[in-house]
């Protein structure tokens, strides 16, 4: 895989302004963050509410501009209006609510909207919405209503919608959080399925079970980066962890409970299959 730098934020702040107060207040979000993304990478982004993940997510393909520092897309500047089209072109976005992204009253329609806005030749239109429906698995409802659709089946029209596109970047900005345990396994084994095949996946999220199915996790609290690494080491940190605002993955507290029970099991199992595969283990020993 080619891991060259493909998004750089170098030292950014942000701030939003409360106009409603008087004299209006600033409210820092961003802090001097410095993040590269390679392309390619599957990075999940963990953090509270308030923690500024969701502001970083817009940077990311210039909703947001940076008020100090630079955000670089493949090179290009986010500030520099005339790449706008491009950057947007090359970052997709998919938002928390898929009924904020859906616009039409058939699924295809919805998936060829912005096709048809940017001027795409019909009959390509027809062949990228096919292929990216069957790629979220929903091309057999390529002709349903999309309010009739699941809350689950709904974001992956959305995906679809931005995979017409065809980006080389997908920022999640919390996708699975109006979803059903079901509707979120569907969305994640898409998001895995997608930087698969080679598309570089940057996942908001405040659920850790997401996060330890990335290749890389960065955690932040008050505006600020306070850890960047792969999942089994930064869930490992429990503690630290806790200390702000979050938790570890259900199956590694589990694993920690039967360690203290005597179970030797190694402390940095992050998934349900490794924990299961390893008790399978011991018991066969027993």
């Amino acid at each position: 895989m080619n891991m060259e730098k493909f998004i750089e934020i170098k030292d950014v702040t942000f701030s939003y302004i409360n106009d409603f107060d008087e004299p209006p207040t600033k409210n820092t979000v961003l802090k001097g963050v410095s993040l590269d993304i390679s392309r390619g990478e599957f990075v999940a982004v963990l953090g509270h509410n308030g923690s500024g993940k969701s502001t970083l997510a817009k940077l990311l393909n210039a909703i947001n501009l940076p008020e100090t520092g630079d955000v670089f897309v493949d090179g290009m500047n986010t500030r520099d209006e005339e790449k706008l089209y491009d950057i947007r072109k090359t970052v997709g976005m998919v938002f928390q609510n898929p009924d904020n992204q859906i616009v039409a009253t058939v699924v295809e329609e919805d998936v060829a909207f912005a096709l048809e806005n940017i001027g795409v030749e019909p009959s390509e239109i027809r062949r990228r919405v096919d292929e990216a429906l069957k790629e979220v698995g929903m091309y057999s409802y390529r002709e349903h209503a999309p309010h009739k659709l699941s809350g689950g089946q709904k974001q992956r029209v959305a995906i679809a919608g931005v995979l017409a596109m065809q980006p080389e970047c997908i920022v999640m900005d919390e996708p699975t959080a109006m979803l059903d345990p079901i509707g979120r396994r569907e969305i994640m084994e898409t998001i895995k399925e997608l930087n698969a095949q080679g598309v570089t996946i940057v996942l908001i999220t405040h659920y850790m079970d997401e996060a330890a199915q990335a290749g890389r996790v960065v955690v932040m609290d008050d505006g600020k980066v306070i850890m960047d690494d792969e999942p089994k080491k930064v869930f490992s940190q429990a503690e630290k962890l806790r200390s702000v605002g979050l938790d570890v993955p259900g199956v590694t507290e589990l694993t920690h409970l039967l360690i203290k029970e005597g179970i030797a099991l190694p402390p940095d199992i992050i998934s349900e299959d490794e924990c299961v595969e390893r008790l399978y283990e011991i018991l066969k020993k027993d």
